[in-house]
């Protein structure tokens, strides 16, 4: 019997395991990949507590997802399943065992992710996901590859990137070992904290997070690939729907009576001079009903709706601790639901006034809380008091290649009432000769952003002034950086919604350094009601010229948080530079959308009114950019190969319009200067 068993034991072996091997996905999210090899070394944390290690050198929890400051994650259920969110940039993992990568010359990462819009560019296509290896000074940025459209199916996904463990130049891997001269917390062996970081990804829903050795999953090719989702309707061309009790009007909203949300009408509330018909909950819950589907249905991708209420501030409130703002809403269509942060909801002291405000909520399912047949937003909580409504109005903020994307129909209605009072400052400055800290102050110096404080400026008018510190500093950076705090919250606090914030800096421009460059660069702000860091644009960047004269630059940001990048206990933009470049005072001025000061600017007389910015980029190896606004029309482009006033010629090329930009191309085959001059 043995001499027949045999072959075929052997041959069904084979068999298994060819077929095995050949098996591809899309993989059940409720077990590992079966293209797994639990022969190889994997760590790995699961954020539901779920999925057994399949073999002995798969280690669970040796992995931790990150949580605080640009990190921030925050725990979610969707698709049937506990996950955790980036609410800031990144997702940062630390490994408690991160030294074993240090011969490892390529990291696989296995990760299950729920198939919604984060995944993809604001176009809705995929994009390249890099990630954060090293320790400061000296960073890589591998790409791990791009998640294909078909991963949009609001499922849960398992996806594989595999990045390359690069050497430094001393030859030790980025992940596994900590070089000397390391700065930061390097306790894992990487930045902030953590070990390997996803760069740019808000709004990433992960369920599992695993390192593994090459091939420990499986093949990129043989994971990524996705099921298909249920069909849905597109989303209709509609971003508006409300209903106002005293002027009684309605669109496509109802109150809802039913269960634990019943509710109560009344006339004539409010003071004596603004009497208005309202409804307010019996107990604690007042919630709308939206008919029709008229901003969607539940399938559709969750999106930030923002809504805008006005409601009575009882002066039977005052000392009654009463609250009121959003409570839970959908996070999906299968029963997800959030809890939108109870800190944010308004606390009212009785003033006997009505309240005009609103809230931006990330990511709502329209699949609503307790409305029945009907759509629906974030269910309304008031307690400790039954707060009267007069108005309510839901906006969904449509993104990507919907007609209405970028549009916010209550764009007047604000989240912090403050801002629209005196309550808050609104100008800093710090001037260094005359030893001025009014709300502003020198930032840490450390990391890429160390400070050299010395004397500066033309043979007559020597001041005391900032720079980087460049070479002077931490070797290894390309360029340094300049940052700000703001003290005792001078411009109001970091809760208040982005402002618009002008900014002006004395700096010297030094022959020296003629054609280097910096500009306010990073800085965090709101994008659907999630904060995010984000940079200006090339044509931010001032040109020193070489005039060896102090002079000032001027710019306004429009979506400021003061948050800050890097620096506490706020900051604005982290200023870029790329050489030593000094600044002698720093001003800062919000400029107020609404109230006694809207549309005030204490740095209007610094406001260039005649003078373009010249942004240069360069485009490849060969060729460089250079653009400045269209509406300077008198200015001519002109290049030079040194800085002598004869030696300047017009460039003879016409520009291209973009985007309100002269766009020009040019191919420099030497050391070339450029400027913009005008016959005056």
């Amino acid at each position: 019997m043995k001499p027949v068993t045999y072959p075929v034991v052997v041959f069904l072996a084979l068999l298994n395991t060819a077929w095995l091997g050949a098996q591809t996905g899309p993989f059940s999210p409720e077990n590992w990949p079966a293209t797994r090899d639990p022969a190889k070394t994997v760590h790995y944390v699961a954020t539901d507590g779920t999925f057994a290690p399949p073999g002995d050198t798969w280690v669970a929890d040796d992995l931790l997802i990150l949580n605080g400051g640009d990190d921030g994650t925050q725990d979610y259920t969707i698709g049937g399943q506990k996950g955790k969110k980036v609410t800031g940039n990144y997702l940062s993992v630390a490994d408690s065992d991160f030294a074993f990568w240090q011969d490892q010359e390529f990291i696989d990462i296995l990760v299950q992710v729920y198939g919604d819009a984060s995944l993809f560019n604001a176009q809705g296509q995929p994009r390249n996901f890099s990630f954060l290896t090293g320790t400061l000074p000296t960073l890589n940025f591998p790409v791990g590859g791009q998640i294909p459209v078909e991963a949009r199916n609001k499922l849960w996904n398992w996806v594989l990137f595999r990045i390359p463990n690069a050497l430094r130049p001393d030859g030790t891997r980025f992940v596994g070992t900590v070089p000397a001269g390391a700065q930061g917390n390097t306790a894992f062996g990487g930045v902030n904290g953590g070990t390997i970081r996803f760069e740019g990804v808000p709004n990433l829903i992960v369920r599992v997070v695993a390192f593994g050795q090459q091939g420990a999953f499986g093949e990129p090719a043989d994971i990524n690939k996705f099921a298909s989702s249920a069909t849905c309707d597109p989303e209709p061309n509609t971003n508006l729907a409300g209903i106002d009790f005293n002027r009684g009007v309605t669109n496509h909203i109802q109150v809802l009576n039913n269960l634990d949300q019943t509710v109560t009408y009344a006339d004539s509330v409010g003071p004596a001079d603004d009497l208005r018909r309202a409804v307010r909950p019996d107990g604690l819950y007042l919630n709308f009903g939206i008919t029709d589907n008229y901003l969607g249905k539940p399938c559709n991708d969750p999106r930030a709706v923002k809504l805008g209420l006005e409601f009575y501030d009882d002066p039977a409130f005052a000392g009654l601790d009463v609250r009121f703002g959003p409570e839970t809403y959908a996070t999906d269509d299968k029963g997800g639901t959030a809890t939108y942060p109870v800190e944010k909801r308004q606390l009212l002291t009785g003033s006997g006034k009505w309240i005009r405000r609103s809230w931006t909520v990330p990511a709502v399912s329209l699949a609503g809380i307790s409305t029945g047949s009907l759509t629906g937003g974030p269910r309304l909580i008031s307690e400790n008091g039954q707060v009267f409504i007069s108005a309510f109005y839901i906006a969904v903020l449509r993104i990507g290649s919907h007609p209405l994307a970028g549009q916010d129909p209550l764009s007047d209605w604000y989240e912090d009432l403050n801002i629209c009072t005196d309550a808050y400052g609104s100008f800093a400055e710090l001037d260094l000769v005359k030893d001025l800290r009014n709300g502003l102050d020198t930032g840490s110096s450390s990391g890429d952003q160390e400070m050299i404080t010395a004397e500066a400026g033309p043979a007559n008018d020597r001041r005391q002034a900032i720079r980087p510190a460049r070479e002077d500093g931490t070797p290894g950076y390309t360029h340094q950086n300049l940052n700000f705090a703001i003290t005792g919250e001078a411009l109001g606090p970091s809760s208040q919604p982005p402002a618009r914030l002008a900014i002006c800096v004395t700096y010297y421009d030094d022959p020296q350094l003629a054609g280097k460059q910096f500009k306010p660069e990073v800085y965090w702000t709101v994008s659907n009601g999630v904060d995010v860091m984000v940079s200006t644009p090339s044509n931010f960047f001032v040109t020193l010229e070489g005039t060896d004269k102090w002079r000032d630059a001027y710019w306004e940001i429009s979506d400021m948080k003061f948050n800050g990048v890097n620096q506490g206990p706020q900051a604005a933009a982290r200023f870029v530079l790329n050489d030593k470049i000094f600044f002698t005072r720093v001003q800062y001025a919000v400029i107020r959308p609404c109230g006694p000061n809207a549309g005030k600017n204490a740095l209007e007389s610094f406001k260039p009114t005649d003078r373009p910015r010249l942004a240069i980029a360069v485009v490849d190896t060969n060729s460089v950019q250079l653009t400045w606004p269209i509406s300077f029309t008198t200015f001519t482009l002109q290049s030079s190969a040194g800085l002598g006033a004869a030696q300047w010629q017009a460039i003879n090329a016409a520009p291209t319009v973009q985007n309100n930009l002269n766009v020009i191309t040019l191919q420099p085959t030497n050391t070339v200067y450029y400027r913009l001059t005008r016959p005056w």
